[in-house]
């Protein structure tokens, strides 16, 4: 009697949770599978799309591949009948004559690297000050105005925490950083022992020509220009204080301000020329509510070819980064597409952006969130997909690697908003939701690294689907053949159901988070 009572009692539970399910989502989100997903993926990511790099043909066939498939689709064309969102760019090509030490010069790519794009300039001195972390406490009255100042681009230790000392700046890094630019430096050189590895590997293409938004390059021209350089560079900039650079760090915690004498001289320009790119842009206008907007986001852009001539494989194809989040919102469009044609269109208006430039800095998504075609006070959530079709390397070889998804960002501007992510997964989907990245805080800063986080500066709340990095990650070996579609696909009915949800909702999430 008592294992039938138990069946009984489980049945009972399966019918529950089954009730609770919306049997029209459902259809629609079964459109989304892994085998319309490769079709997408396989013409994306290949070699005939050139790594989509922005500014490239490559990029503008992927543009009109997404274009084309939003008119089959129906989605209406909203930018003045065009599915194109001109994103204005200008390319500064850095060109340095000069970047000498004591007489001994270095090349950009194997011994520095600007902080993205730096002023035109030239730079000489006779002295340098070295600001060890670089904090207000450690600088005290020292005048920086004028002057070549040397910085650890490390997290300054704390007693019982383990410092971050990656080349990438963290929040309270960032601070410190912005202090030392106000004080007007001639030119903040960031030394970091993490450096020479990443030029090893990325040195060619961080050196190459950086992408800006037009009406920012005069901004940019007039700034303090910042380079991050290797030890080797430190070294022989505090030379003449008979100590190494590694000396004076290690001396900072009661030594912040040493002043070397130094011959450094530095003369760059940049070459700059406008560049064609575009965001593409397909809507779906909503019935009653339809004047409040749901944005679906991707990015479509990657980092194109090799620069190596040695290279054998010359194309960074991007299936995963971000040809899986492109594929999943065109998937998630056709589902979309299909129920409105049913006669079950969506209550609020959803716009599926395509964004272009956000390898070179999020520009695509910067340029829209700055210039809307709808209003930002009328745009509900951005569910923004970047990564979503490999097993990142924390998850290889577990129990669960074919069945979870990084969600970052979904409580950070509203905690309705995480709630409504978690119970469309609960609901359809079952995927492990790990959120050990959603943390403003944390130190790989993904919340800040993909388009989601420009609508989230402007107060509009945001879940980012991830899959995490791994051994591929902006490297040619990012190829269709290693992409898991059907996690892929699953993902992206996640989205799915998340959105489903939220356009057709009586209300939308309340903002209530800390902006």
């Amino acid at each position: 009697m008592k294992k039938v009572t138990l069946l009984a009692f489980s049945a009972a539970i399966a019918v529950s949770a089954c009730a609770q399910q919306n049997p029209t989502a459902m259809k629609y989100g079964k459109l989304i599978t892994a085998e319309d997903a490769k079709k997408h993926l396989s013409i994306l990511a290949s070699d005939e799309f050139e790594g989509r790099e922005t500014g490239k043909p490559g990029a503008e066939k992927a543009a009109n591949y997404i274009a084309g498939e939003f008119k089959k689709l129906g989605l209406q064309a909203p930018v003045n009948g065009s599915y194109f969102f001109n994103v204005p760019l200008v390319q500064s090509a850095l060109k340095v004559s000069a970047f000498t030490v004591n007489g001994k010069p270095f090349v950009l790519g194997q011994d520095f690297i600007p902080n993205g794009t730096v002023p035109d300039k030239n730079v000489s001195g006779s002295e340098v000050v070295f600001v060890g972390f670089g904090t207000e406490s450690e600088i005290g009255s020292t005048d920086l105005a004028g002057k070549v100042v040397l910085w650890i681009n490390e997290d300054k230790p704390e007693e019982g925490k383990t410092p971050n000392v990656a080349v990438r700046m963290t929040t309270a890094r960032l601070k410190v950083f912005a202090n030392l630019q106000s004080k007007k430096p001639a030119i903040i050189l960031a030394a970091n022992g993490d450096l020479t590895a990443l030029l090893k590997r990325f040195g060619r293409s961080i050196a190459s020509p950086r992408l800006t938004i037009k009406e920012d390059a005069a901004k940019a021209n007039a700034g303090v220009p910042v380079f991050h350089v290797t030890t080797a560079i430190a070294d022989e900039l505090v030379k003449s204080t008979g100590k190494t650079y590694g000396d004076l760090k290690t001396a900072a915690a009661t030594t912040p301000v040493v002043t070397a004498k130094a011959d450094f001289t530095a003369n760059f320009s940049n070459e700059r020329t406008d560049v064609k790119a575009v965001d593409v842009v397909g809507f779906m206008p909503g019935t009653d509510l339809k004047d409040e907007v749901l944005v679906f986001s991707a990015h479509y852009d990657h980092i194109g070819l090799e620069t190596d001539p040695n290279a054998k494989d010359k194309v960074n194809n991007g299936a995963d980064d971000d040809g899986s989040g492109t594929t999943g919102i065109l998937e998630i469009a056709r589902a979309f597409s299909k129920a409105k044609k049913d006669g079950h269109g969506p209550r609020r208006s959803v716009l599926f952006l395509g964004n272009v430039g956000e390898e070179k800095g999020l520009l695509g998504s910067e340029y829209y969130t700055d210039h809307p075609i709808y209003p930002l006070a009328n745009t509900i959530t951005d569910l923004n997909v970047d990564m979503i079709g490999r097993v990142g390397e924390e998850y290889i070889g577990k129990s669960d690697s074919a069945n979870y998804v990084y969600s970052i960002g979904s409580a950070m501007l509203s905690k309705e908003l995480h709630d409504i992510g978690e119970k469309a997964n609960n609901t359809y989907t079952h995927l492990k939701l790990d959120y050990k990245y959603d943390d403003p805080n944390d130190p790989n800063r993904f919340y800040y690294r993909s388009d989601h986080y420009n609508f989230a500066k402007h107060g509009v709340p945001i879940i980012f689907y991830f899959n995490g990095v791994h051994a591929d990650y902006h490297q040619p070996g990012d190829e269709v053949s290693k992409i898991n579609f059907p996690l892929l696909a699953k993902r992206a009915q996640l989205v799915f159901y998340t959105g489903w949800e939220l356009a057709n909702r009586d209300k939308k999430p309340v903002v209530d988070g800390a902006k």
